[in-house]
């Protein structure tokens, strides 16, 4: 399949600071915990179809950041993320699958020293070129995880029944590129 309109070969690189890498967890069975990764860099090896184009992420943990200080220091603690030891989590596309101006990246997700497959649903939010003569592509994405399934298990069972924090992460991406130089 071709390649959406305006996105050239070549290798594309986040502009993180017209990016977002979020994630929401339920807490306590009735409410959303939402928060962000603040530090993150990666690339879009554009190739001439989907097939041929690849990507790579790498986030640092300890750039987690939920509003909420006593939070963050838990989550950034040895009962979940582990940043002293675990200072990045990674994802390697192994497949990106065309579907329109949708796509289906799939690849391998390293949190905390596990490595799992996930697919994140992707949208291609079309190229523009800004004020300065740069071009940008966007696009939107999501995956579902399971924290369990990457060693973040540290949990409290409620009085009520349940448990503090879901098993389901959702992992929610608003990424801008910038198109490599001429």
């Amino acid at each position: 399949m071709t390649l959406p309109h305006g996105l050239t070969p070549g290798t594309w690189t986040l502009d993180g600071s017209h990016s977002e890498i979020g994630f929401t967890v339920r807490h306590a069975g009735i409410s959303k915990v939402r928060g962000r990764f603040n530090e993150a860099t990666a690339t879009v090896s554009v190739g001439s179809t989907a097939a041929d184009t690849t990507a790579t992420a790498v986030v640092k943990t300890a750039s987690f950041d939920s509003g909420d200080a006593n939070r963050d220091g838990h989550v950034k603690g040895p009962d979940f993320f582990d940043v002293e030891q675990f200072p990045e989590m990674t994802f390697e596309a192994t497949s990106i699958e065309a579907k329109g101006d949708e796509f289906d990246v799939t690849g391998n997700l390293t949190i905390k020293g596990v490595t799992r497959p996930v697919t994140i649903e992707t949208e291609f939010n079309g190229v523009a070129v800004d004020p300065f003569g740069a071009t940008r592509a966007g696009l939107s994405g999501e995956t579902t995880i399971s924290r369990k399934d990457f060693g973040l298990t540290w949990n409290a069972v409620l009085e009520a029944g349940g448990v503090l924090v879901s098993d389901k992460v959702v992992i929610s991406l608003d990424l801008a590129f910038i198109a490599p130089q001429a």
